[in-house]
This record gives structure tokens, sequence and C-alpha cells, in this order.
């Protein structure tokens, strides 16, 4: 009998493709920056901005899967899924992961 050693996973976040391409898909359905932040679950439309702009390239899980399907596209056409190696709280790319604001 073998005895089977569960690895913590680290942070998991989401990447943005390709910002043009999303901004595009808002400008073809007529969805604002507001819009777009509220159905990702933000109170502000202001990290959806950066991301826009090119500033940050990251985000949560959550938000990622929020706008995509708001936007009526799969996850996987604008964003990439990434995870750390290490296990904790420091595990991801802090000064770009999107936190609820």
């Amino acid at each position: 009998m073998s005895i089977t050693t569960r690895t913590p996973i680290g942070a998991i976040w989401m990447v943005l493709n390709d910002r043009k391409k999303l901004a595009k898909l808002m400008v073809i359905q007529g969805v604002s920056q507001r819009e777009l932040a509220q159905a990702a679950g933000w109170k502000s439309h202001s990290y959806l901005g950066r991301l826009l702009r090119g500033d940050v390239n990251t985000l949560d899980v959550e938000p990622a899967i929020r706008i995509a399907m708001y936007l009526g596209v799969g996850t996987d056409d604008l964003f990439m899924s990434r995870a750390s190696t290490h296990s904790g709280r420091n595990a991801s790319p802090r000064r770009t992961l999107a936190h609820a604001s």
C-alpha cells in the first residue's frame, strides 16, 4: 500500500491574453468599462481601465470568468490561467493581481 502526500496548491490567477481583443469585444457589444467592471464584481471600473491600458495584465479567477461570460466568449478566448509553484500568501504576483476593490 502506498501513501499519497498531497501538495498544497499555490495561488491561481488569470492573465489577460490580448487587451485589444477585450477592448474590441466591448466596442462591438456596446459595453462600457463601468458595466463590465460591475459584471466582474468590482466596485470600481479603475482596475478594468488599467487592464485595458496594459498597466496590469492579471486578475483573480472569478472576475475573469464573469467578464468572459458577460461578453459571451470562452474564458480561454481572453485569459490564460496561471498557478504558482509555491503555496502561501506571497505566491502570486501581488503587484498586478486584482483584488475586488
